[in-house]
C-alpha cells in the first residue's frame, strides 16, 4: 500500500519533465528516482508514467493518482496545521515558485528567514524563468513579473515595478543617444526570452500622448537569461528593455543610463499567484504572503 511519502514524492515527479530533473530537483541519482517509481507502480500493479525519449508523461492512472494525491496531501497537511494550530505554530511544507534571477535576489533570502522563524516550516523553494503553467497546482505561492497569460490563480499585488530602455554610457557614446522612438530602429538592440511574451514588440508612450506606440525591433542579441542580457548591456552591446528591480543600482552607479527617459513603458508588477480554492491558502501561506508584501513592497532594490 503507497503512503504519504510515496504521494509526495509521485506529486514532485509530476511536476518535472524528466527524471533527470526530478533527480536535481530532490538532490538523488536518476537510478534512485526510477527505483522508487517502479516501487510505487509495483504497489499499485499500475503503469503511471510514458517515457518518451527523455521526458516523461502521465498515463490515465497517473493524472488520476497526482490530482487525488494533491487534496489528500493538502487536507493532511491542514488536518496537522490545524492541531498545532492549538499551539500557535505553523507547520508543514511550503512550496513556492518564483522567476530565477528576481527568486535568486530578493526571495531565498525571504524563504530562509521565514523558516528560521517557524521551525515546523519547511520550504520548498524552485526558482525558473520558464514555468510550466500546467504544473502550478503543486505550488502555494507562484511569484509571477509582468503581464499574465491567464487569471485562473487568485493575484495579489508584491511590488509596483516599471521599465526602463537602458543602455552603457560606452555604447550610447559610440552609437549616439536616441531622441524619440523611431531612432531605436537604428540601433542595437538587446532582448530577454520570457514568460512566452512578444519580446521584440516594444510599447512606449512619448511625453503628452494618447496612448503608446508600438515599435518591432530585431534584436541584434537575444538570451533567456536576464543576467546575460543585462551584462551585454554593461558591455556595450546595445540598448536592452529591463525591470527596475534588475537594474535600479546599476542606474545609481552610472553603470547603466536610461534611454529616452522622459518616455513610460507598460509596467511589469510583482505578483503573487495563490490557488483559487481556500482550502489552498493555509496560515503558512497567508503569513509568507504577509511577509513578502512587507518586504517587497519597500522596494528594496531602490536602496532606500
Amino acid at each position: 500500500m503507497i503512503n504519504s511519502d510515496d504521494l509526495r514524492f509521485f506529486c514532485v515527479l509530476a511536476g518535472q519533465p524528466s527524471l533527470a530533473q526530478t533527480a536535481r530537483m530532490l538532490k538523488v541519482t536518476p537510478s534512485s528516482i526510477t527505483q522508487r517509481l517502479q516501487a510505487i507502480e509495483d504497489k499499485l500493479k499500475l503503469k503511471l508514467l510514458n517515457r518518451q525519449g527523455r521526458t516523461i508523461t502521465l498515463t490515465d492512472e497517473g493524472q488520476l493518482l497526482v490530482e487525488r494525491a494533491r487534496l489528500i496531501l493538502a487536507d493532511m497537511d491542514e488536518l496537522q496545521e490545524s492541531l498545532q494550530g492549538r499551539k500557535n505554530e505553523l507547520v508543514g511544507r511550503l512550496r513556492v515558485l518564483a522567476p530565477l534571477g528576481f527568486g535568486n535576489e530578493y526571495v531565498a533570502e525571504l524563504a530562509a528567514q521565514f523558516q528560521a522563524a517557524h521551525a515546523g516550516v519547511t520550504v520548498e523553494l524552485v526558482l525558473s524563468d520558464s514555468p510550466n503553467r500546467q504544473t502550478l497546482e503543486p505550488w502555494d505561492v507562484v511569484i509571477h513579473i509582468g503581464a499574465l497569460a491567464d487569471s485562473a490563480m487568485l493575484q495579489t499585488l508584491l511590488a509596483r515595478n516599471r521599465r526602463f530602455l537602458c543602455a552603457s554610457p560606452a555604447y550610447l557614446s559610440r552609437c549616439g543617444t536616441p531622441a524619440g522612438i523611431a531612432d531605436l530602429r537604428h540601433h542595437a538592440c538587446l532582448s530577454l526570452q520570457e514568460n512566452a511574451e512578444d519580446v521584440t514588440m516594444w510599447r512606449l508612450r512619448a511625453p503628452g500622448a494618447d496612448g503608446d506606440t508600438a515599435l518591432r525591433i530585431r534584436p541584434r542579441l537575444t538570451s533567456n537569461d536576464g543576467r546575460v542580457v543585462k551584462q551585454w548591456a554593461l558591455k556595450g552591446h546595445g540598448i536592452m528593455l529591463r525591470s527596475e528591480w534588475d537594474v535600479a543600482q546599476e542606474l545609481r552607479s552610472g553603470a547603466l543610463v536610461r534611454v529616452l527617459p522622459d518616455h513610460t513603458l507598460p509596467s511589469a508588477d510583482i505578483v503573487a499567484l495563490l490557488g483559487s480554492e481556500q482550502r489552498q491558502r493555509s496560515a503558512r501561506t497567508m503569513r509568507f504572503l504577509d511577509l513578502l508584501k512587507a518586504s517587497l513592497g519597500a522596494h528594496p532594490w531602490r536602496g532606500g
